[in-house]
């Protein structure tokens, strides 16, 4: 389970709870009747830690599981490919502690001193940036991901591009291409990779977990959708969501390397993301 799905029902959570303020609200599958705990809940008091619930108080479960996603149509998906339902989700809630706005702030002073050291000009904007997701070296999900992703060469050269004129701040986890020309703040876990992405301009990267949080923090966002999955299914209307429009997308293979994506990675350039950055920046 990804955190972007976390973040998607966040949302809900609060209606509920305003609905229902002496509930604990949790997220799991009802018929189960369990729970599991996500650190994007953390600290949002609309949702209860579900490892530690109070049995004196009644519990809510939202009904929410890796098979109920509501982008997903499970009758015509088949064992492998997806099929996209049309999905308009609402920006979820991020909560951060006091400390994570702290240390936010203390990074992108970092991130400052960085640009500076090599750049007489002033930056435009800060740009946060993620490339590849993490999954994408994952047995289980590495065949999905790679068609998902735009590809290594083609985010090195959008970041040649960016770092002339945006200061650059790169979410880098293990598998990541770390760039000597971007700022990589070390030892950053998502949530806090998240609270620098609010002191950020905006979010440049693929569709996944922190374009829903930039959804969260209202903050502009230049998504790579490619030919996978479609924004009618998952994407925000106020954020700049780059497809490939053909008669084969949306794909949703996941069983296989795909060539339709292969083609979508050729199609959109690195003059394409330029164009709609410039819109937003």
């Amino acid at each position: 389970m990804g955190y972007g799905d976390d973040l998607l029902i966040t949302k809900l959570a609060s209606k509920i709870k305003k609905q229902f303020p002496d509930r604990q609200i949790v997220i799991g599958e009802a018929k189960n009747q369990s729970a599991y705990h996500s650190i994007v809940y953390d600290n949002n008091p609309n949702i209860s830690d579900c490892r530690n619930l109070e049995k004196s108080k009644p519990t809510h479960i939202i009904d929410y599981h890796p098979y109920n996603r509501p982008y997903i149509d499970y009758e015509k998906s088949t064992n492998t490919k997806y099929v996209w339902k049309k999905f308009k989700p609402n920006p979820g809630e991020i909560y951060f502690t006091k400390k994570e706005k702290v240390d936010a702030k203390k990074i992108i002073l970092e991130a400052i001193k960085f640009w500076r050291r090599s750049n007489k000009k002033n930056y435009k904007k800060i740009i946060f940036l993620e490339t590849t997701s993490t999954k994408i070296y994952d047995w289980q999900f590495s065949i999905k991901h790679q068609n998902k992703d735009w590809g290594a060469k083609n985010w090195q050269k959008l970041i040649d591009v960016l770092t002339k004129d945006f200061l650059v701040i790169q979410s880098v986890h293990k598998e990541s291409k770390k760039n000597l020309s971007v700022f990589s703040p070390k030892n950053m876990d998502f949530r806090q990779a998240c609270a620098v992405l609010n002191e950020a301009d905006f979010y440049v990267g693929p569709e996944g977990g922190f374009g829903h949080v930039a959804a969260a923090l209202n903050k502009k966002a230049v998504l790579y959708f490619g030919g996978w999955i479609t924004p009618e299914a998952i994407g925000y209307d106020f954020h700049e969501n780059i497809y490939y429009d053909h008669n084969l997308s949306p794909c949703g293979e996941y069983k296989k390397l795909c060539s339709h994506c292969e083609e979508a990675r050729k199609a959109i350039s690195v003059d394409v993301f330029l164009k709609y950055i410039n819109k937003i920046s």
